[in-house]
């Protein structure tokens, strides 16, 4: 049976391929083919691996050897996410969470814990509690400390320390691949770095601060693991203290503190250059998404001429909420 296939050189295959995965289009029922120099990759998606910028032609191309899945196990298909080899659940039912979680051991998957949500994200430092409900000891690493591959950078993280969201991988990309060789940029919130390293990685120096000393020790090592460590600073601390040491510096602003991303406006204002681009983002009613966010930054701007490049639309957040993205420039 025909397939979409992304088709690629084969040399820029692995490249791609976690290009894909990162972006959740792999289609892992199919095999990869490589024919006459090129490579061919099964998507889940035609269309938004074309709207990906990707070559998609359609072939034949052979399935998986059938993997035991946890479906299999259970009788019925589980709900999941996985972030590195850890498993995620969302269940309210204990004995069904323990159940789905000693399927998931169970199976084939490249999986050696299962956690469950047991609180929402909370604190100053963004983090919630875990129910470890399965946890096999391969290497002495705590059930939550997990590895996790994004568009080809690795980011060593602690689910029960720091707030990450693979669910924002998409959008981080697209806000890092427009950043360009030798720009000087400050992501405000920079956690343990998905950010930062990409935009390190396309040659800017950046400043990455955030409150949470267990996150910043996670960015200076994921800065040394993906090799930019010369490009990054990592600072712990509120950024609002420490703009001022950084002022008129930065030539690209990330703020992704989406439900009080504008008590700290002023700092972003006092960080900004006589050119600088603002990621900012919001969580608004559906009805007037970007209307507070640019009144804000407006407000807080003073001294500069404000231009709202792209309102950009992240994700449903919640019945009649959206998350979104203001880039604005700011010129002075």
């Amino acid at each position: 049976m025909e397939r979409p296939c992304v088709r690629v050189p084969r040399e820029a295959g692995e490249r791609t391929r976690e290009t894909l995965a990162a972006a959740d289009l792999v289609d892992e029922a199919h095999e990869i083919v490589v024919d006459d120099g090129d490579i061919y990759l099964p998507v889940t998606d035609a269309d938004a691996a074309e709207r990906e910028g990707y070559d998609v032609v359609y072939r034949d191309v052979p399935t998986h050897d059938t993997q035991r899945t946890p479906a299999d196990l259970l009788g019925f298909d589980p709900s999941y996410e996985r972030l590195g080899d850890v498993a995620i659940l969302d269940e309210d039912d204990p004995d069904r969470a323990r159940r789905i979680a000693d399927a998931i051991l169970d199976s084939d998957l490249p999986v050696r814990a299962v956690l469950d949500r047991a609180s929402k994200v909370k604190g100053d430092l963004r983090v919630r509690d875990w129910t470890v409900l399965a946890a096999e000891d391969r290497d002495g690493r705590p059930p939550t400390e997990l590895v996790h591959r994004e568009y080809g950078f690795d980011y060593l993280l602690d689910l029960s320390t720091v707030y990450f969201s693979p669910r924002l991988a998409t959008e981080r990309h697209r806000v890092t691949e427009q950043t360009a060789e030798d720009e000087r940029a400050v992501d405000m919130f920079a956690g343990v770095g998905p950010f930062v390293i990409p935009m390190a990685a396309r040659g800017a120096t950046v400043v990455g601060v955030d409150l949470n000393p267990t996150a910043i020790e996670f960015l200076r090592e994921n800065a040394h693991r993906n090799g930019v460590e010369e490009r990054v600073t990592a600072i712990q601390g509120d950024v609002r203290d420490v703009a001022a040491d950084h002022a008129d510096a930065a030539d690209r602003i990330v703020m992704n503190l989406p439900h009080s991303a504008d008590d700290f406006l002023d700092a972003a204002a006092t960080l900004a250059g006589d050119d600088c681009v603002l990621h900012y983002y919001d969580i608004q009613h559906e009805d007037d998404p970007f209307g507070p966010g640019e009144r804000a930054i407006r407000e807080a701007a003073t001294g500069y001429d404000v231009d709202v490049e792209t309102r950009h639309v992240v994700r449903s957040y919640a019945p009649h909420e959206l998350n979104v993205c203001l880039d604005v420039r700011l010129s002075r």
